[in-house]
């Protein structure tokens, strides 16, 4: 049979999706599954690794039997995934140690804030990009080696690997065969110097983490190895295309030129911008990453890191019971029109650009005795968008670059209300794409060039799609009224975690060393 179809796995933070894509880019099927989020202690997000796993599992069986695809039919298989969670595993077993440490995680929050007071984040910056921030996977594999005795025993004996989710489903799908990671992904560990393009010994040993544990780097655009797991199905099929969620987003929304920038609405926000073929400098709490690695070469992009964003809207209703169902929600948000000053600063992980203040907590402003569940509701959908805003000013300072209109996907960016505010709240048009699943899309773009199902970038680039455009329509004054008023709730937030930090610490007398004076107006 010929190659018509590619299989790509996306394992994202709430769920996995397998999607059967043709050669006109075109998705003929697909299945999803959500798995537990495990909170054992306040602060902490694991996941079950063999859970993701058998997720992969599952999607990707009922994906091929959705399309009538034969395995025979497959060109390749490619994975995109949630990245910076970390995952330690028995290479003879291929078992894992503990459970998968999340990115949302904060209990390395203190190791990184004893660090970063040691002077080490100018160094951690300056190879990686990253900010020292309990964020990336290097200080939480630094966590389980240091507290799972059977992480020490096992790399005693030489049998102890790591890896981001990537590279736990390519070793899984793989049978054992291939260790590996790409440029992206190793990008978000702290452990990845993004200019020498390898793994640093320094930092490794900064972190606690032994550089033989760590997957080889490689392109998106190489075949990695062959799948070789008999409880998906008997064929060696190529796995490629492994890149991070948010970067295969910017690449499935087409985004190939310096300047174009896109946001992923998805549990958290991740708001990218191309900058092009040379690194650039990142501050105000940007971080610099790779976009990707195709073609021999490497394109960077600057990014905003939003923490939470769609997984407020799971709060309220998982947590706060506010409504049940989506359509339940759109009902009541048409019953309020207006938050009428209700502001949610959901840090619930704290918070990330431009603050990046991983011991902010989530708070609820502005209510009174008139508050209501949808205006509770209302405040959560409309904090995504002040946060992006929050983001894509930030990305338009540091870089240079004014912005002339955002591209959006990602599950959250399904919702027109959403979509009709975020392009009120920028004062720019909102591309939304006719798939919300563009982290898919661009992993199998990377893997359709890896086996010539695709020839070129400009070929991808002139498939047909779809989509919907929403331009601003609030007035500039109700605009920036709204705006004023999520800058002062984030402010009091900002101010109740400092003060909280400093009460830790121990007083400290106004105007002395360490002590904070908070700029209420001030939002970087």
């Amino acid at each position: 049979m010929d190659p018509i179809f590619l299989l790509t796995i996306d394992q994202s933070t709430s769920g996995t999706k397998a999607l059967v894509i043709d050669r006109a880019g075109q998705i003929v099927a697909g299945s999803s599954a959500g798995h537990r989020q495990l909170r054992p202690e306040p602060g902490w997000v694991e996941h079950d690794p063999m859970e993701l796993y058998a997720s992969v599992l599952q999607t990707a069986r009922a994906a091929l039997e959705k399309a009538g695809a034969d395995p025979a039919q497959l060109a390749a298989v490619t994975i995109t995934n949630q990245r910076e969670t970390a995952v330690l595993w028995d290479r003879v077993s291929g078992e894992p140690v503990c459970p998968a440490i999340v990115w949302q995680c904060r209990r390395t929050a203190e190791t990184c804030r004893k660090l970063k007071a040691a002077g080490h984040e100018a160094a951690v910056r300056a190879k990686t990009g990253l900010l020292l921030d309990p964020y990336f996977s290097a200080s939480k594999w630094g966590w389980m080696l240091a507290e799972v005795p059977e992480a020490q025993q096992l790399l005693g004996e030489g049998r102890l690997l790591a890896g981001t989710v990537d590279s736990w489903l390519l070793w899984k799908l793989s049978g054992g065969q291939v260790h590996a990671t790409d440029v992206t992904n190793a990008s978000r560990t702290s452990l990845y110097d993004i200019h020498k393009l390898q793994w640093d010994a320094e930092l490794c040993s900064l972190f606690g983490v032994p550089p033989e544990i760590l997957p080889e780097v490689k392109a998106s655009d190489v075949i990695y190895g062959y799948t070789n797991e008999p409880k998906l199905f008997d064929a060696q099929v190529p796995i490629t295309g492994l890149i991070g969620d948010s970067q295969g987003a910017l690449l499935g929304q087409c985004c190939l030129e310096p300047g174009m920038a896109k946001a992923t609405y998805g549990t958290g926000t991740s708001v990218l911008l191309n900058a092009g073929r040379q690194p650039v400098e990142a501050g105000g709490g940007l971080v610099l990453t790779p976009a990707w690695a195709l073609g021999g070469g490497v394109t960077f992009a600057l990014e905003a890191v939003i923490r939470t964003s769609g997984d407020c809207i799971k709060w309220v209703r998982d947590n706060l019971g506010l409504f049940g169902s989506f359509s339940e929600m759109e009902g009541l948000l048409a019953e309020a029109p207006d938050s009428e000053g209700v502001y949610l600063v959901p840090a619930f992980t704290g918070l990330g650009a431009p603050h990046w203040e991983p011991g902010a907590r989530a708070a609820v402003t502005g209510m009174t005795r008139g508050t209501g569940r949808a205006h509770l509701i209302r405040a959560a959908l409309e904090s995504i968008a002040y946060q992006v805003r929050d983001a894509a000013e930030l990305l338009a300072a540091e870089s240079g670059i004014a912005l002339k209109a955002l591209h959006a996907d990602g599950g959250a960016s399904v919702n027109g209300g959403l979509m009709q505010f975020q392009a009120d709240l920028l004062d720019l048009p909102v591309f939304r794409s006719g798939a919300a699943e563009l982290s898919a899309m661009g992993s199998a773009y990377a893997g359709g060039l890896a086996v010539g199902f695709w020839s070129s970038l400009d070929e991808i680039a002139a498939l047909e799609r779809d989509g919907r455009v929403y331009e601003p329509g609030l007035e500039a004054g109700e605009r920036e009224r709204k705006y004023r008023g999520w800058q002062r709730a984030v402010a009091a937030v900002l101010h109740s975690s400092r003060a909280e930090q400093e009460a830790a610490a121990g007083a400290v007398e106004p105007g002395a060393p360490g002590s904070i004076r908070l700029d209420p107006t001030h939002t970087g």
